[in-house]
């Protein structure tokens, strides 16, 4: 009897459905992908948006059913991070190169930097602390080009943005995992969500929409705050003192 059998049945089709909950993030990164080629910038964020949600829970299920002992023949890592590099790095890249959003001349090599220096990223089996930040800059390219979009930041400017998480992918700096680090939680965790509503707002407003016709400039601030919560906190983390047993 293999070691799956021993499983009740019922356990086994959650987990899978758990592993087809994961996979279905590589559907939605598709349709972004997609939505680039028809140039429809809000459609692009919207299924990453919604593939990051996938990501953001689909880790709690796999723990909670314990797919990794149910289903020991399918490596949920693996699974998760082949969807993730193309949702992170891979769909961020085409946007990169597809719109323009760096000075004409540099959007292959800025497109193909980030996918070469992301493969570090995924590479490296010291990327999480013991206390689940991520140490180095942890490939969120689909973050970085949302930045550039809601705050419509010049070409030059982007490159130079993009240079710089190049290099701090490298250095041990921390960031925050919303959801698994334990410091400061009961703050973390609406300070996503307030990211999350504000940024869904953001981006559903039309570029050429008049600024008398904006968005609440308080949407905005809100926005600006809780990005400036998880910049603060990766602050402090990266320079306070390691927890006890987290060297080595």
């Amino acid at each position: 009897m293999r070691e799956g059998d021993k499983h009740e049945p019922q356990m086994v089709a959650m987990a899978w459905a758990v592993h087809a909950f994961t996979a279905s993030g590589i559907v939605l990164g598709f349709l972004a992908l997609i939505a680039i080629f028809d140039n429809d910038k809000t459609a692009v964020f919207m299924w990453l948006g919604l593939a990051l949600f996938v990501d953001g829970i689909d880790g709690t299920l796999a723990r909670k059913i314990k797919v990794s002992e149910v289903t020991p023949q399918l490596d949920g890592t693996t699974l998760d991070n082949v969807i993730d590099y193309f949702n992170y790095v891979a769909v961020p890249a085409m946007m990169i190169y597809w719109f323009g959003l760096v000075p004409q001349g540099w959007e292959t090599i800025a497109a193909a930097t980030i996918m070469a220096v992301s493969c570090y990223t995924f590479a490296n089996t010291s990327i999480k602390t013991s206390d689940y930040y991520f140490s180095g800059f942890p490939a969120l390219w689909n973050a970085v080009v949302l930045y550039f979009h809601i705050l419509q930041t010049s070409q030059w400017t982007n490159l130079i943005v993009l240079a710089v998480f190049v290099v701090l992918t490298f250095i041990p700096l921390k960031y925050v995992h919303p959801f698994r680090v334990k410091d400061w939680r009961g703050v973390t965790v609406p300070m996503t969500v307030l990211w999350a509503a504000t940024t869904l707002r953001l981006v559903l407003v039309p570029l050429d929409t008049s600024a008398d016709q904006k968005t609440s400039w308080i949407i905005f601030w809100l926005w600006v705050l809780s990005s400036v919560y998880f910049a603060a906190l990766s602050i402090w983390r990266s320079f306070r003192p390691e927890p006890p047993g987290e060297r080595g």
